[in-house]
């Protein structure tokens, strides 16, 4: 378990959408990556939040955003759309960085993959 005294808290810090934070999520995930994806103004009074969890299991298929140290992360990973859950407020331990916007496409279409929303994946 991470010692919370040391890290940033999201409780202390302003949280973003598309940002990528560091969770200490339930056994089995454990501590890993997660994509923020909730709306921003939802963070001022949400405790739960949606987010992507990210892994280093790249498999190159439409629902994954390939990520890496550009983006915080320590190597070469993917965020998969097809596993978004809700992740509590005091289970986000530290920022490790966010996804530029001009990939923020690149996440929605990844969204559209995942739920079968056309619409989504259409984005140019």
């Amino acid at each position: 378990m991470v010692d919370r005294r040391s890290v940033q808290s999201p409780k202390q810090f302003e949280v973003k959408q598309f940002e990528i934070w560091w969770a200490d999520l339930p056994v089995p995930a454990g501590r890993r990556p997660v994509l923020l994806l909730s709306r921003n103004d939802a963070y001022r009074y949400l405790n739960k939040f949606i987010v992507a969890e990210i892994t280093t299991t790249i498999r190159g298929i439409p629902v994954e955003v390939k990520l890496g140290p550009r983006e915080g992360l320590p190597s070469a990973c993917a965020a998969n759309l097809d596993n978004i859950r809700t992740v509590a407020r005091p289970w986000l331990i530290s920022r490790a960085g966010a996804i530029p916007q001009v990939r923020h496409r690149d996440v929605k279409r990844a969204l559209g993959y995942a739920l079968g929303w056309d619409e989504l994946i259409d984005l140019v």
